[in-house]
Parts: structure tokens; sequence; C-alpha cells
């Protein structure tokens, strides 16, 4: 039932793409994976190595207009492969990105307008020709997702991700809405949709 409501709260696809400061960003939902490696090695075996520290999560993209909407969903690799049919179906040509220093998010814009900040310097937000540059809102889009998720369902399966992602867009794309109002947007959604158990199972 639960899985049913999250679907009513998808979104349609984008009647145009968006513009204006647009912020995008990748983020890793799941827990660390706790694996002692031991320091003391045996004799005639090798030492064990090292677990990747996303080997056990799952990587999701979202994409928000500052002030306006968010759209995010599940990809199983961050690559400028995997990201640039995204941005191209989503971001306006004439938008102004804006992205942390990631080099996979910056060969994804196929040429529109970008601005960095650079985390590893310190540096979270700074101005330039007037615009604010900076990745803050959707940072605080990702910690409200990661909170919820973390915080109220402790564990979320790669299979159903994308559920919850449809959930946690749509808190975040009514979040001016009254409770009332609110509610009826997600009645409103139930329209041509109808998720029986067997599509409940797999993934999007």
């Amino acid at each position: 039932m639960a899985h049913r409501i999250r679907y009513t709260m998808s979104q349609e696809p984008l009647s145009s793409k968006l513009g204006g400061v647009i912020e995008i960003d990748e983020a890793y939902i799941g827990g660390k994976i706790r694996r002692h490696v031991s320091q003391a090695v045996k004799p005639r075996q090798r030492q064990q190595d090292a677990t990747q520290p996303l080997k056990n999560k799952a990587s999701v993209f979202s994409v928000l207009q500052r002030g306006g909407r968010v759209q995010s969903q599940h990809v199983e690799r961050v690559t400028a492969e995997n990201l640039k049919p995204i941005v191209q179906q989503m971001v306006a040509e004439d938008a102004h990105v804006m992205t942390d220093r990631s080099t996979v998010l910056a060969g994804a814009l196929m040429g529109r307008k970008h601005g960095q900040v650079n985390h590893t310097a310190g540096e979270y937000v700074r101005r330039e020709d007037g615009v604010v540059i900076t990745t803050n809102t959707i940072e605080g889009y990702f910690a409200t997702l990661k909170r919820g998720i973390n915080g109220v369902y402790h564990h979320v399966g790669k299979q159903h991700l994308h559920r919850y992602l449809s959930e946690f867009d749509f808190r975040y794309n009514s979040r001016k809405e009254k409770d009332g109002d609110r509610t009826l947007l997600a009645i409103k959604g139930v329209g041509g949709k109808r998720l029986m158990l067997r599509d409940s199972q797999r993934t999007n």
C-alpha cells in the first residue's frame, strides 16, 4: 500500500526543460559495510583488500531548479555518459548550472553555462557577476532525503529506491502547500495509475 501511495506521487515527464539557475549533484544512499580488515597477515596468505567505500551504496542523481522543483533518479553508475541524456532531457540549454568540482558532472553539461564551488578547499558559496554560486540548496534536499531514509525507513532496497525518491521529490515540490492542498495533489496523481504487486517488485 505504501508503494502504491508513492507511485501516485511520481512525477509526470516535464512539459518543458528546467531553466534559470539549476543545481545538480549526486548522493549515495545506503549503510557502510562493517568489515574489519586485519593488519596481521598469516604465512602464505596475502592481506585482504580494503572494501570500496561506495560498494554498498546506491547512487542518486538530482536536478533542482533554484526556487522551483527537484527531480531525482537512481542511476547504476555516476558517469558523464550516463548523466548526459538526463541533463539533455531536463535542463534548458540556456540554464546556468551549479555543481561542485566533480569532473563527471562537468562532463555531462554539454556546453551549458557552468558555475562551480570547490568543497575540498572549504568553499561553499561565492558571488560571481551578481549570481550566487552554490550547491547548498540541493545539498539541503539530500540531507532531508538521507535523514528520512535513515531515520524513518532505516533500509531501502535498490529495487524500490525510485519509489522513495518519488515520495521525497513530491514532499520537496509541494513544500509551499498547506497539508490539505498537498493531500489533494497526491490524490489527483492517482488518475491513470495502477500498481500491481508484480510491478512493485520490479526495478524502474
